[in-house]
């Protein structure tokens, strides 16, 4: 489908991204791939989606897919800059009794919709081009017992520089992300403060990724980026929150509170409390009289 030659090694390949040649009439093409793959390009010929998030790529940035994710593109034929770059594609067999086998479900951004991709400043890209191309040497050269290690130490290598970029991504867009922040703390003042909220249960992750049009992992990242604490915590500071606003200023018993709550048990509303303010929601509520 993509026109790129056939493989050198059977587990491990770097291309260059120019060779791509989406080999169709349609304008409009999915796929669902069974490896990893790790791009670094520029000029990408069209518009890539994941799901309903599309991205037009027209700078230098990193992108990451896991296997068993539905990529789409939506093919420029107009388009005359050619595009340029590198894909590094890795089967999930290469990782077979290695520390990266355990290890490769950490790397969150695998997880990211494509909207959020890494964008690269030119010294950036200068590191990852010199790991991918130092992984091709490696496979191009004799293939002996070594060849797996350090192929494998060289993309744990490159997976780490991906996860500093990241972090550096996360704080010089300072501005927007904590637009992002001031926008969870909103979406779940709304959200606890709706009548219905024992019909809806406790919110989720995923459902307040979905309201800022974003993916769990990425809006994970971006929170423990900036405020140390996973989106759950988030979620259950807001919950204390509200639950002491009730307990100190109504007289609402307990189970009232842990259901208006969203809690389908009161026990588990009180284990919640307590795990998270030392005390009982009966201790707290005491402390005010």
């Amino acid at each position: 489908m993509s026109g790129l030659p056939k493989p050198e090694h059977p587990l491990v390949s770097l291309v260059d991204y120019g060779l791509v040649d989406y080999q169709t009439d349609e304008t409009e093409i999915s796929w669902m791939q069974n490896f990893y793959s790790v791009g670094l390009k520029r000029n990408i010929q069209g518009k890539f989606k994941y799901g309903q998030q599309q991205y037009d790529f027209d700078e230098g940035l990193m992108t990451f897919v896991a296997p068993k994710q539905i990529v789409s593109i939506t093919i420029d034929k107009t388009q005359t800059t050619q595009p340029t770059g590198m894909l590094l594609f890795i089967h999930p067999d290469f990782f077979w009794n290695t520390h990266l086998a355990k290890t490769i479900g950490n790397y969150e951004f695998f997880g990211y919709n494509v909207n959020e991709a890494l964008f690269m400043s030119e010294k950036e890209e200068a590191v990852i081009a010199d790991i991918l191309k130092n992984i091709q040497r490696e496979y191009h050269s004799s293939i002996d017992k070594f060849t797996q290690n350090i192929i494998i130490a060289q993309i744990e290598q490159l997976l780490g520089y991906c996860e500093r970029f990241y972090q550096r991504q996360f704080i010089t867009r300072a501005k927007t992300n904590h637009q992002i922040l001031v926008k969870v703390e909103t979406i779940l003042d709304h959200y606890f403060n709706d009548e219905n909220l024992l019909k809806k249960g406790t919110p989720t992750a995923r459902y307040l990724a979905e309201q800022l049009h974003l993916s769990p992992n990425y809006l994970g990242s971006l929170l423990k980026s900036l405020t140390g604490n996973s989106t759950q915590t988030h979620i259950h500071e807001k919950l204390i929150e509200k639950a002491k606003e009730k307990l100190s200023t109504t007289n609402l018993s307990i189970s009232e509170i842990a259901y208006e709550l969203g809690f389908e048990h009161s026990q588990s509303f009180s284990k919640l409390f307590k795990n998270k303010t030392n005390l009982s929601p009966i201790a707290f509520r005491q402390s005010f009289n």
